[in-house]
């Protein structure tokens, strides 16, 4: 049978991107389809850029300390033209590579066929030998919350309102929660964080997670821990949060961020017989393939590690596997997280407690930035370096930084401790010579900090 495309991939984001250019370098003919007007799925759209050059306007808003006629729309407005950019930047790469875009919503009618619903209704069906699936993921909405009311926002509409509230609830404190808690901290809004948890993203390391609460706490967040609602009352100038614990918290509006739901329903996968999980995440093996084996899935769809950087590789290696009918390659073994919160958070590789628990003989070093004298001439002394590293070997075992720029400064270490033998040592960083005056120093100061508990 002949075929309309060798691969069809659904969605633009970072995995539908890697999948698409992937096969079109080994001469596939592509094509690809999306919701969105434009290319570049919810993380250009809607999720990573918009919210992390919103997070910079504010960012620089407050170091400047010029905070007058500094409203949250207007801070929206500044952070837009970025988006412009980046659609452009990706459009480009489909143009010039000949790959035929389509616009719509996407449903399978067998394994081979899928038919693409414009906005207006119209149809068209297109067929493929294979097919990946990079749609995405959108923000979990319960069905008691009404998010059409405009003062129930969530990370998706919160880009969109049209309000300037002066107080705001966060209901979750996950990395999205706690992102927007720093955010709206950033221009002086009033912040409730609830967290249905214990303690702030508790799989971070310890001395990370307590660093983080206690720096929203001196911004003026006021976080309340284990804590879970009963109901949300909204009116026309305020919304109230009831909860279990008989608190009632009032303010202009909510944030509503307790995770994302895998955008996989509505797309015919059931009469494929390919499974999902309960959050809407696609049930894949180790080359992505889902129980059909010419229908693959990657990205935020497919759930854990939900990085936009993972996805681009995830959609690499599906190409890849569909081309080769092989993929040696798999996602590295310590992908680096990286929480926009201001100041940032970055770690890889294992935390105190991880360590603790597996009974692995362990030291700390550390690196206050405090201390740093590129950091004192910034101003942004808030931070530090935290390397954990094996007693006997000095082995690098895990990596933490809270602090300006943690997301760039953790990629020198994870160049070390990606790699093998003798060439993963703290001595690397001990005996290497950095620029002065540098953040990056931090690791010689941190890796001579912990050689001198050793003694």
């Amino acid at each position: 049978m002949k075929f309309d495309y060798d691969i069809i991939v659904i969605g633009t984001g970072p995995g539908g991107e890697g999948a698409a250019m992937k096969a079109n370098k080994e001469g596939k003919k592509v094509a690809v389809i999306d919701e969105f007007p434009e290319v570049g799925g919810s993380c250009t759209h809607t999720g990573t850029i918009p919210s992390k050059a919103l997070r910079q306007v504010i960012q620089s808003i407050a170091e400047s300390g010029n905070r007058e006629n500094r409203t949250f729309q207007n801070c929206l407005s500044l952070a837009g033209p970025v988006v412009e950019k980046q659609v452009k930047l990706r459009k480009s790469f489909y143009t010039r590579n000949f790959i035929d875009v389509f616009n719509g919503r996407a449903k399978f009618l067998d394994s081979n066929t899928i038919e693409i619903i414009n906005k207006g209704g119209v149809s068209e069906k297109l067929t493929a030998g294979y097919y990946v699936i990079a749609s995405g993921s959108r923000p979990y909405r319960p069905n008691d919350v009404d998010f059409l009311h405009p003062r129930v926002l969530d990370s998706d509409t919160v880009l969109k309102t049209n309000l300037n509230p002066r107080s705001i609830i966060i209901y979750g404190a996950g990395v999205i929660g706690c992102e927007y808690a720093s955010i709206f901290r950033g221009l002086q809004i009033k912040v409730n964080l609830i967290n249905t948890r214990d303690k702030l993203l508790s799989f971070l390391d310890d001395e990370i997670s307590d660093a983080l609460s206690y720096h929203l706490r001196e911004t003026g967040a006021l976080i309340r821990n284990n804590e879970n609602y009963t109901k949300l009352e909204v009116r026309d100038d305020s919304v109230s949060l009831y909860l279990e614990s008989n608190k009632k918290i009032t303010a202009d509006a909510i944030l509503w961020a307790q995770g994302r739901t895998g955008n996989s329903q509505n797309m015919g996968l059931e009469d494929l017989g390919i499974k999902t999980d309960s959050r809407g995440s696609i049930l894949t093996n180790q080359a992505y393939q889902t129980d059909v084996e010419n229908i693959y899935a990657v990205g935020d769809v497919t759930g854990f590690p939900s990085l936009a950087s993972a996805a681009y590789d995830q959609g690499r290696f599906a190409a890849t596997h569909i081309i080769n009918g092989k993929c040696d390659f798999r996602l590295v073994r310590y992908i680096p997280s990286g929480i926009y919160t201001i100041p940032e958070i970055s770690s890889i590789g294992r935390s105190e407690r991880e360590l603790t628990a597996e009974k692995i003989p362990y030291e700390v070093g550390h690196s206050f930035f405090r201390h740093l004298a590129r950091a004192q001439i910034t101003g942004n002394t808030t931070g530090m370096l935290k390397i954990l590293f094996h007693r006997d070997t000095l082995e690098i075992l895990g990596i933490h930084c809270f602090g300006s720029n943690a997301t760039e400064i953790i990629h020198i270490g994870q160049a070390i401790i990606s790699q093998n033998g003798d060439a993963n040592s703290l001595l690397y960083f001990a005996n290497t010579t950095f620029n002065y005056p540098t953040m990056a120093e931090a690791y010689r100061v941190a890796a001579l900090n912990g050689l001198n508990r050793l003694k």
